[in-house]
């Protein structure tokens, strides 16, 4: 099956520097984990792509075109068509204790924010620190092993492919899509209230929507609030009257007067 530009298709890869055979990014957990890259968190599972759309280095995406759903295949990306070769006018020292000012400490190979720009830290010694402002794989091969895992064909899976790409952290099954005309409605499940940024998602997928299904015209998200079931409160106990506890209580008896 020949994939074209506008598909949407998962596809699960474990990519690697050539030089070092040094796995940098995977769909895939078990291999994550492996390799150290697993963070708390963080979800790795098939990516969604949308053929042409750039979502993946561009190399990368020009070759799902000659990919087939469901065999395995081998992309390798040289530097000048990854992030681009390194420029030795992107390394600087600069003094150790102007990190330790910023409440930084300086470990080879930790990425940290210098002067408003991204660096890593290459070497520590003689007072003195070694950042390099290239991108951690300039100048570097890339190798992805890849798989198309599915392509999807119905604008009921795209849309819920495109949900989770924004709040990957709830399960795909938990959103309720219905489509009437072109009108979408989405029941957002309980667990999206409280996500992190959740408003700028929700606008961001109805953006994604409107690009990709031009015929859905209107868009509604609905939030349902349940409030939580009240106990039954007990009936209150029969408490006998004043009145008629006098009438239970035996009369006393009088003792006649004493002559």
């Amino acid at each position: 099956m020949v994939l074209q530009k506008g598909d949407f298709i998962l596809i699960d890869y474990v990519a690697k520097v050539k030089e070092t055979n040094e796995v940098f990014d995977t769909t895939n957990e078990d291999v994550a984990k492996k390799e150290r890259l697993h963070k708390e968190g963080e979800i790795h599972e098939p990516k969604l792509v949308v053929v042409g759309e750039s979502w993946v280095l561009k190399a990368l995406d020009d070759s799902l075109l000659t990919a087939e759903v469901g065999k395995p295949a081998n992309v390798e990306i040289p530097a000048d068509k990854a992030f681009g070769p390194r420029d030795p006018e992107k390394i600087r020292r600069v003094p150790v204790k102007q990190l330790y000012a910023k409440e930084i400490n300086p470990i080879v190979g930790a990425r940290i924010e210098y002067q408003g720009k991204m660096a890593t830290i290459r070497s520590v010694g003689a007072g003195r620190v070694l950042l390099d402002f290239n991108p951690p794989l300039a100048g570097r091969t890339l190798i992805y092993d890849l798989t198309v895992t599915q392509k999807l064909n119905k604008a009921e899976e795209k849309i819920v492919a495109l949900i989770h790409r924004r709040i990957p952290v709830v399960e795909e099954n938990k959103f309720k899509i219905t489509i009437k005309a072109k009108n979408l409605s989405i029941d957002m499940p309980e667990e999206t209230f409280y996500v992190e940024g959740v408003q700028i998602a929700k606008r961001g997928i109805a953006m994604d929507i409107q690009k990709f299904l031009p015929d859905l015209i209107e868009i509604k998200f609905v939030e349902t609030f349940k409030s939580e079931p009240k106990p039954e409160t007990p009936a209150p106990a029969v408490v006998p009257s004043e009145e008629k506890k006098a009438e239970k209580k035996p009369a006393k008896e009088t003792k006649p007067a004493e002559q």
